[in-house]
């Protein structure tokens, strides 16, 4: 079977307010385990749904019966307001046998009537922020295409191949804040 290909999206193009978009694409999360080497799905769908904002790559969310929530903890690292969706909660991810990945999962439990179809679901920074050699790490596909993380570390979103930011880039990094 040939790899899926999707068309270039600008994320200049997206609107802002940010849309919700159902997407078919498959969508997964993979914990790789610093001293075994062993690998755990730990998110896997074709259910997701996706927000899209402007100045944003996509950030991608997960039904929670398609995630391993018996290695989720409620987390009090992080509270955070979207002005859009409404209040996050965030997760840590307990691996066996490793230390916590802290904060590094949300959702909305009560998500702004535009977004409840997005209530509960899971929300992946695209780095674990972790140190794969001491404690292991995740990594993140949209169907065959290993995500690059964002420029900076408040924003969760997703980058893969056909997503540009075009000459002005993507906002997160270095300078970008006031956009």
């Amino acid at each position: 079977m040939p790899p899926r290909t999707r068309p270039t999206e600008n994320v200049w193009k997206y609107p802002r307010p940010p849309a919700l978009q159902q997407t078919s694409a498959h969508l997964r999360v993979v914990w790789k385990y610093a001293k075994s080497g062993e690998e755990v799905v730990i998110a896997d769908t074709k259910r997701g749904y996706r927000v899209l904002e402007t100045s944003h790559p996509p950030t991608y969310y997960f039904p929670p019966e398609d995630v391993k929530m018996s290695l989720l903890k409620n987390s009090a690292a992080r509270r955070t307001m979207c002005e859009w969706k409404g209040m996050a909660l965030y997760h840590d991810f307990a691996p066996q046998q490793e230390p916590l990945a802290k904060a590094r999962i949300w959702s909305y439990p009560s998500p702004t009537p535009s977004f409840t179809q997005i209530k509960d679901y899971l929300c992946f920074y695209a780095s674990s922020s972790t140190n794969p050699n001491t404690i292991g790490g995740w990594t993140c596909y949209v169907d065959d295409d290993t995500v690059q993380a964002q420029e900076g570390d408040f924003y969760g979103s997703w980058i893969t191949p056909e997503i540009t930011g075009g000459d002005r880039g993507f906002k997160g990094g270095a300078g970008t804040w006031g956009w």
